[in-house]
């Protein structure tokens, strides 16, 4: 018989692996004129390659931006719809505006993570749920962040684009379609918390308001330990 501290990390590890999660954050502000050693990139990459995705179908293809020009076309991109995100706010456009919401051309690298075509071959855990493709991205994205982050790196996921316009720019293949355009580097420092949330523009729900019992809005009845989540730093 075995129990999963058989199995377990040593605690020190353990403590690592949660305080790396509770301090990644969606940065905006990067280092101009800063790098990304090679070697680090490609730890980064290879993390994300890690990432587990239904039915294996690892749906994930990274594009890694290195002409100016197309950053510069594709931050011309964001910057269009990030004026028409405001423009859909209404009452809020101008507190929006006021946000920083990229740093596309500050950031050392630009990462453009893109859905591959041909994804409708793949049935195993998409029947009834085709969009599990997007959630498979998606881990694989939240492995790379958190690999970046215990490098002492920033990443911010910007999807403020018309898809169209950048998968014309990056001349992806019919079915292909761009998910995240990630910027990559060393900051200045990182947000104490969230950044929008350090804005005022939203809060983190308290987790016993995400938690049901058996049945959507039940509360649970299991009283969680005192101490028992990471602190937010």
């Amino acid at each position: 018989m075995t129990s999963r501290h058989e199995f377990a990390y040593p605690e020190a590890e353990r403590e690592a692996i949660y305080r790396v999660i509770a301090q990644r954050r969606d940065m905006r502000h990067f280092v101009p004129g800063s790098t990304v050693e090679p070697e680090v990139l490609q730890r980064l990459l290879q993390a994300a390659h890690w990432g587990p995705s239904v039915g294996f179908m690892q749906p994930w293809r990274f594009i890694r931006i290195t002409d100016g020009g197309l950053r510069t076309q594709l931050h011309a991109v964001v910057e269009r719809e990030r004026i028409e995100t405001a423009r859909a706010l209404g009452q809020r456009e101008e507190e929006f505006m006021r946000l920083k919401v990229e740093g596309l051309l500050e950031a050392a690298e630009l990462l453009a993570v893109c859905l591959a075509d041909g994804r409708e071959q793949h049935v195993f855990g998409r029947r009834t749920m085709p969009y599990m493709d997007i959630a498979s991205v998606a881990c694989a994205l939240q492995n790379m962040w958190l690999a970046a982050r215990a490098e002492g790196l920033g990443v911010g996921w910007v999807s403020l684009f018309d898809p169209e316009e950048v998968a014309q720019l990056l001349q992806l293949p019919p079915g292909a379609s761009p998910l995240a355009l990630v910027c990559l580097g060393p900051v200045p420092a990182f947000y104490d918390e969230p950044m929008l949330q350090q804005e005022r523009w939203a809060q983190r729900m308290p987790l016993a308001d995400v938690v049901f019992e058996n049945g959507w809005g039940q509360p649970e009845t299991r009283q969680p330990p005192e101490g028992g989540t990471a602190s937010e730093t």
